[in-house]
């Protein structure tokens, strides 16, 4: 088993007080259930049941937040999508596809960024408004992490390129400067503004050069005495070699042209033509790629790996992908001095330069709340064939792993569950079985969230499931006297044991009431009937019932008497069955036959010889009244039969 890299944090559960009382705990997938006990630690005794009180630690608390939702419902589509996506598609038409969908991810990430920060601004909650800018803050750092996986590992920036996404990456997540250009832009006098020099510095050290001589041409018209050297400064920018996508020179070029250029920069520094204007001449520098001049802006760049790409810009920007590992470390070592130590989004940051996935994925995971970030990630990474050689210890490799954290973490949500089932879907591995257990676990609140979870499991033929929600489901029916759904659902689970007991139960409330619930299940059951032998009689019972009510006497009688004949009704149910005979007997027309008139006679002493004597006088008077009136219309019927008889053979 792998070793720990560290000893987990200690957690501390709010009331819960282990030095007072003993504590007692259950885990579940995603939650655990912690109790006092009635033990003290100071001897038995301490307390009461009154006092005791239950804790639920959740694992993943980002689930529950409802700001949270619209990341977790819009990036299941495009997960869905990308495992459904044409894999036949190959080279450059499945790396833009797969560049597409990594910004997918990232306008998701940025919308509910968005919306936190709209939520933290408009409540006047001290503790919503901080748990908001700490998510805020949070999803900030994970589309900055995503960002530059995106660059470095999806869209494999090569030399030239890269700069320009590593520009583009510092400005989409530097914002500072437009605030400040704003302010500076809206005073009387820009140029004596004391933020405009800071303003023209941040422009130039992100790279924006045409919003930097814009500035620029404000001070030139301000300040007549410095026009000569704003041209050149002017001219210097403008004429700054900087590799672009769409452009068809090589990088031997590009190199020549910015040798060119920098050797110009050089010659007019060394000639003092800006020796007049500390702040051109520090641009001037700045150009040059001096590093000391650079990092006399630090306060304007505010983090290490702003002036690693400033660096790269204006000392090496044709540099390449594997190159940048060098840079990145000596710039954070610059740039923090020894004043301070890394913090975690620094060293995921470096894992990225430095192209240790494994690593990324790693420091991912311990830093941020949720596996929703790292899961997505690696299944994007996987889909680019980077992580096929890495399979973790116990058999499932990182992909499955991290998909089936965050779907059991979905799964404790009440109605997230949902999401969670495709993503047990797309585990090859051990989906399954994570399903199975998981969907067990799902509260049946109502019979429409029964219904879901059992078509999810008959579209997955996890008959086991299907039958242990069905059994469940008609036991709540029964408790709650819902005999119909209690018997539609122990149909469905082809459970003959509930199915004869729910019938017993329809057959009992029949003789209390005398008349059926639900008919038009019972009238409906179909082959269904056939599940045990209770339920068939109940279906032809309720036949029985039908067919005299049609005044199909014959037909009904001979029903009556299969169902005695053939031992299908149970023998608690004969006297029943003898009294619905009764109005047959009675009929002005002969229904039974001399042969079905003994039958019956047979059935009746059968009855009653199986009782005891003292049974036999525990009966009340009413029973054996009946006794006696079933007794007299047999053998009325019997003489009726034989007289018919008699007369059709003389005649």
């Amino acid at each position: 088993m792998e070793e720990l890299d560290a000893e987990p944090p200690l957690m501390v559960v709010p009331g819960a007080d282990p030095t007072a009382r003993q504590l007692c705990f259950a885990w579940g997938p995603a939650e655990v259930l912690v109790c006092e006990t009635l033990f003290g630690r100071r001897g038995a005794g301490e307390g009461g049941p009154s006092s005791s009180r239950v804790f639920v630690v959740r694992k993943d608390q980002d689930i529950y937040i409802q700001t949270l939702r619209k990341l977790f419902n819009e990036s299941h589509g495009i997960f869905i999508g990308l495992q459904r996506s044409e894999e036949e598609l190959a080279g450059k038409s499945r790396r833009a596809q797969l560049v597409q969908v990594s910004k997918n991810y990232r306008s998701v990430i940025r919308a509910c960024m968005e919306d936190m920060h709209q939520a933290a601004v408009s409540t006047r909650d001290p503790a919503l408004h901080s748990q908001y800018s700490t998510q805020v803050s949070i999803l900030s750092a994970m589309e900055l992490i995503w960002n530059l996986c995106e660059i470095l590992f999806v869209e494999a920036a090569a030399a030239g390129p890269l700069l320009l996404r590593l520009l583009d990456w510092v400005r989409l997540h530097v914002c500072d400067v437009d605030n400040m250009v704003r302010e500076v832009l809206s005073s009387e006098n820009p140029s004596k503004h004391e933020l405009f020099w800071n303003a023209v510095d941040v422009f130039v050290l992100q790279g924006r050069m045409d919003e930097a001589r814009h500035l620029l041409a404000k001070e030139a018209s301000a300040n007549p005495t410095s026009v000569n050297m704003y041209k050149i400064l002017d001219d210097l920018m403008k004429k700054m070699p900087v590799p672009s996508l769409g452009n068809t020179q090589t990088l031997t070029e590009m190199e020549l042209k910015w040798q060119h250029w920098h050797e110009e920069c050089q010659r007019y520094l060394q000639d003092g033509t800006f020796a007049s204007n500390s702040h051109m001449e520090s641009i001037c520098k700045i150009l040059l790629g001096d590093e000391d001049a650079i990092l006399e802006k630090k306060e304007l760049m505010t983090t290490w790996y702003q002036f690693l790409v400033t660096r790269l810009l204006y000392s090496h920007p044709t540099v390449k992908p594997m190159e940048l590992r060098f840079y990145a470390q000596s710039s954070m070592d610059l740039f923090l001095g020894g004043e301070s130590s890394p913090e975690p989004l620094d060293t995921i940051l470096m894992a990225a330069f430095e192209f240790e996935m494994h690593q990324v994925i790693k420091e991912c995971s311990i830093a941020l709340s949720n596996w929703w970030f790292v899961a997505h990630l690696t299944d994007l990474l996987d889909h680019c064939k980077l992580l096929q050689s890495h399979n973790l210890y116990f058999g499932s490799n990182m992909r499955e792993f991290l998909l089936l954290e965050y779907a059991s973490g979905l799964f404790s949500h009440h109605s997230l569950w949902q999401l969670g089932v495709d993503y047990f879907d797309h585990c090859p591995e051990y989906g399954r079985v994570y399903l199975e257990l998981h969907i067990e676990r799902i509260p049946l609140n109502t019979e429409q969230k029964a219904l879901k979870v059992l078509r999810i499991c008959e579209q997955r033929q996890m008959h086991e499931q299907v039958r242990s929600i069905c059994k469940i489901m008609a036991m709540k029916a029964l408790r709650n006297n819902r005999l119909g759904s209690a018997l539609s659902w122990s149909i469905r689970a082809k459970d003959a044991a509930f199915a004869t007991l729910i019938s017993d139960r329809f057959l009992k409330d029949y003789c209390e009431r005398g008349c059926f619930s639900d008919l038009d299940l019972i009238d409906n059951l179909g082959p269904s009937m056939l599940l045990s032998d209770r339920l068939t009689f109940l279906g032809k019972y309720r036949e029985f019932h039908r067919l005299y009510g049609e005044k199909r006497f014959s037909e009904a009688a001979k029903l009556l008497l299969m169902l005695m004949t053939a031992h299908i009704a149970p023998c608690s149910f004969w006297m029943t069955l003898l009294t619905d005979a009764l109005p047959l007997l009675e009929q002005k027309e002969v229904i039974f036959s001399a042969e079905q008139t003994y039958e019956l006679m047979r059935c009746l002493e059968d009855l009653t010889a199986g009782k005891s004597d003292k049974q036999k006088f525990q009966d009340d008077d009413v029973e054996t009244m009946k006794v006696e009136m079933l007794r007299l219309a047999l053998a009325r019927n019997l003489a009726r039969v034989i007289v018919k008889e008699g007369t059709l053979e003389g005649s």
